[in-house]
């Protein structure tokens, strides 16, 4: 049990000095109390428990449990009570006392009600502090982590997000280029606007420009009617270009009088039309080398890059591994209606030591194959791509080491805690464990209960 600061309020000195002394024993900080008064100007301390008597010279102890609890709604409070006030003791529970304790009262009772209210406190805010963590790290969408590299990219995120200042993101194929940009726009003053993307490596240049600024019917060869580019689409909403580093400079040149005059001109028409979108790009080139190579505009690269998030590689955050693939795991067993639950640690071994080339996507890709191919409830390194199922020529610094499955699983777990900031619920949930067994576990293999 965790140290913690208990406010005893008891007018009675005899009483409040006895609960001190055993209490001070046990190793809290305890503040004594005689009156609501006193109580009240000593709770604006940080206490973790308080201590009550429902009868006090200036007040009802209920009127002092309630301020309290309003001033601090994970206070826990226990009241103390004659036998005669069972009934205030019971509207005291109501109030959101944790329990009473009738007088008298043998030290070892009011003990085993301090350590259990407390041990409360701690749980609920573990799990806050869990659910926190959580939806940080799930509230991107697909975008899963906890690493500080990835936790950069969503402190990132929710930075420029509230803003309409163009982003640049830059990362390799399948590290989640795409997902930065959804979750830019979701969380944007624009997110319920259009949300427009194209691929600027998928269109041949004819088609871009045609995609990107309409035209107007007679235009071309085959405009057989006016069409609405995708620039006016994104009116009032946000418009991703993917991989800008692919566009011809020609429609470069287009697009950053666009960005300057706020207007755009459909192929083979006279008229222009006022937008208003906000423009994130992404690369899988690093822009400063594309604009050496003469892929990229210097000009067009300074008015889009006002704000740029580099991702990680998979490679260098490999803590998150585990994470990524339950989550894979349980979304394509839900997705083919396969009854696969778990990973072996000898797949995990591999997964953690691939070096991951394709990215996330590559582990999308290879979680999909497994439960398709299992046979299983549990994936093993046979249902595995062939790339992951190789020798010794997967063992790397990264992975747990080599040997027995004792010391792989006590690998996985000290991975599972250094990526959750030892948090041991939320390490616990990553290894699909009761946080009792976690416990026991890390005893068994000697991991201290905290960070050294």
């Amino acid at each position: 049990m965790k140290a913690g600061r208990i406010l005893v309020v008891d007018d009675e000195p005899t009483m409040a000095d006895g609960l001190r002394l055993v209490l001070e024993a046990e190793g809290y900080a305890v503040v004594t109390a005689g009156t609501s008064a006193q109580a009240l100007e000593a709770g604006t301390q940080a206490f973790h428990l308080a201590i009550v008597d429902l009868v006090l010279p200036d007040g009802d102890g209920l009127g002092l449990l309630r301020e309290l609890k309003r001033r601090d709604p994970s206070l826990e409070v226990i009241v103390v009570t004659a036998h005669g006030s069972i009934p205030k003791a019971v509207d005291a529970i109501k109030d959101g006392a944790f329990y009473f304790v009738a007088k008298p009262f043998e030290p070892d009772e009011i003990m085993a009600l301090v350590t259990k209210a407390l041990e409360r406190r701690w749980l609920v805010a573990e799990a806050t502090d869990l659910k926190r963590r959580l939806a940080k790290t799930s509230g991107y969408g697909e975008m899963l982590g906890s690493s500080p590299a990835i936790q950069r990219v969503f402190d990132l995120i929710e930075a420029v997000a509230n803003s309409d200042a163009n982003v640049l993101i830059v990362g390799e194929s399948g590290t989640g280029k795409e997902l930065v940009g959804d979750a830019i726009h979701a969380r944007s003053p624009r997110s319920q606007g259009p949300w427009v993307k194209i691929n600027c490596a998928a269109l041949p240049k004819d088609l871009i420009e045609s995609e990107l600024f309409g035209h107007v019917k007679g235009a071309f060869t085959g405009a057989a009617t006016d069409k609405v580019g995708l620039l006016e689409e994104a009116h009032r909403g946000s418009l991703l270009l993917d991989e800008i580093t692919e566009m011809p400079l020609d429609l470069q040149a287009k697009l950053l009088r666009v960005l300057e005059d706020r207007t755009v001109r459909r192929i083979g028409g006279s008229r222009t039309t006022p937008v208003d979108f906000r423009l994130i790009t992404s690369s899988n080139r690093a822009p400063e080398l594309a604009v050496t190579e003469g892929r990229l505009r210097q000009d067009l690269y300074f008015r889009i890059n006002t704000v740029t998030i580099t991702l990680p590689l998979l490679r260098d955050r490999t803590g998150d591994i585990p994470l990524l693939a339950r989550h894979c795991l349980q979304r394509f067993a839900a997705k083919h209606n396969r009854q696969v639950e778990t990973i072996s640690p000898e797949a995990y071994r591999r997964l953690l030591a691939y070096p991951w080339p394709g990215n996330v996507r590559e582990l999308e890709h290879a979680i999909e194959r497994a439960v398709l191919v299992g046979r299983s409830p549990e994936i093993t390194i046979g249902d595995l791509p062939e790339s992951l199922q190789g020798g010794s020529e997967l063992a790397a610094p990264s992975g747990p080491p080599p040997g027995s499955l004792q010391e792989i699983e006590r690998a996985s777990i000290q991975r599972a805690l250094e990526s959750t900031n030892w948090n041991k619920q939320a390490a616990a949930a990553l290894l699909g464990l009761r946080r009792p067994t976690l416990y026991s576990k890390m005893r068994k293999h000697g991991i201290p209960q905290r960070r050294s």
